[in-house]
This record gives structure tokens, C-alpha cells and sequence, in this order.
């Protein structure tokens, strides 16, 4: 790639399959911005929730939505996320609850969201060289992504991945976060408006069993 153009880097795939992790180390690899776009739908369902708005209330979501805020910093190689719509809060643990969790997939698909997010994350690429995840990054935020990639595994591997990353999930068998990733997979992939889908021209990329150093080599080698 020439170094002085500047590249999107797009990653998709569904929960679990090491999207953000692995995009997180090519970023830092290549030097370029890490673009976590689900963080930005979970401040969303965040700030959804500590307003009191409804998913229902259409207006109420659009409202909110045109007016809150939200920004990302780097400390060290942890990517922080303010959100605010007053004074601004780090809301980087917030918003992985399980309150946030159980219901950002139904948020991500509200037409005002999503239109709103795709804006903002478009922008946040604009001028600079970035690796971006999300589950349509490669399809509708980046549909013209110079490298495009879509990260599966098996099921019972991303459930186990999950449940060790996540500590608020320890209480739960691997089987139990089985089914509850199989059950957003299907919501993602059925919902109307940018549903999950493998962009026909993505690597895709079967990461059960592979480790995550080999797993950025081989992107690493195909962004070469």
C-alpha cells in the first residue's frame, strides 16, 4: 500500500469472532486509527437508557441522537469513549453492562441511529488511514474499503472467547452465551436495515483455533 495515501481497513463478522481485538493489533501494527464503530451504538444504548428513552419513542431516539456527543481518546493503546450531551464522561466500561449488552442490537438497527453512527464514523475516517470492525462496516459504513475482511468462528468457540473476556459473564455457562450470541446473530442477520452479511468481496477469515498473533499476520499480509 502506498504509505502516503490514506486507507480503510474494513472488518466484519458477527459477535465473538475476535472483530475488535484483532482490529485493535493490526491498527497498532500498521500505525494506523482503531475505529471501533459497535462502541459507538453502545454509547448510544447507553445514553438511551440513563435518558429514559424508550426504543419505541422514534422522536425521542432521533432527539437524542442529533444532540449527544461522543468522542474517542487513546491512553497508551486502550481506546477510551466519552459521551456526553452536558459534561463529558468516560464511558468505556459502561457501556459493555450487561444492561448496555441486552439491548444495543435492537438499538443499532433504529433507522435515526444508524443513520447518525454511519455519518459520524465516516467522518471520523475522513483524511486519516484507519482499521475499522463492526458489523457492517464492510457492507454500508465502508462499502468502497480498500482491504475488507470478515472474521467467523465456530459458535462454541465465541462463546468461550466471550465469556472469558467478559467478567460480568462468569455466572453463565459457555452453552448459555452460546445462545444468546446465536440469538443476535440471527437478529443482525435478519434485520432490514444493514443487516450482517458477508460483502462479496471480503476475505473471509475462519479464525477457530488460530491465534491472534497469526490471525493479524494474515491480514497484515494481505493489506501488504
Amino acid at each position: 500500500m502506498n504509505p502516503e495515501r490514506r486507507i480503510v481497513i474494513a472488518i466484519d463478522g458477527p459477535s465473538g469472532a475476535g472483530k475488535s481485538t484483532v482490529a485493535r493489533a493490526l491498527a497498532r501494527r500498521l500505525g494506523f486509527l482503531f475505529l471501533d464503530t459497535g462502541a459507538m451504538y453502545r454509547a448510544v444504548a447507553l445514553a438511551l437508557r440513563k435518558r429514559g428513552v424508550e426504543l419505541g419513542d422514534e422522536t425521542g431516539v432521533a432527539r437524542l441522537v442529533d444532540e449527544v456527543r461522543i468522542r474517542f481518546s487513546a491512553d497508551g493503546e486502550r481506546v477510551h469513549i466519552q459521551l456526553g450531551d452536558g459534561p463529558e464522561e468516560d464511558v468505556t466500561d459502561a457501556i459493555r453492562t450487561p444492561e448496555v449488552t441486552s439491548i444495543v442490537s435492537q438499538v443499532s438497527a433504529l433507522p435515526a441511529v444508524r443513520s447518525r453512527m454511519t455519518a459520524l464514523q465516516r467522518g471520523v475516517a475522513s483524511g486519516r488511514s484507519v482499521v475499522a470492525e463492526g458489523r457492517d462496516t464492510t457492507t454500508v459504513v465502508f462499502p468502497q474499503a480498500d482491504r475488507k475482511f470478515f472474521l467467523t468462528a465456530k459458535l462454541e468457540e465465541r462463546a468461550r472467547r466471550r465469556r472469558s473476556e467478559r467478567p460480568e459473564l462468569a455466572s453463565q455457562s459457555v452453552e448459555e452465551v452460546a445462545a444468546e450470541i446465536a440469538a443476535r446473530d440471527a437478529r443482525d442477520s435478519t434485520r432490514r436495515l444493514a443487516p450482517l452479511v458477508v460483502a462479496p468481496d471480503a476475505v473471509v477469515i475462519d479464525t477457530t483455533g488460530i491465534g491472534l498473533d497469526e490471525v493479524v499476520l494474515r491480514l497484515a499480509r494481505e493489506c501488504a
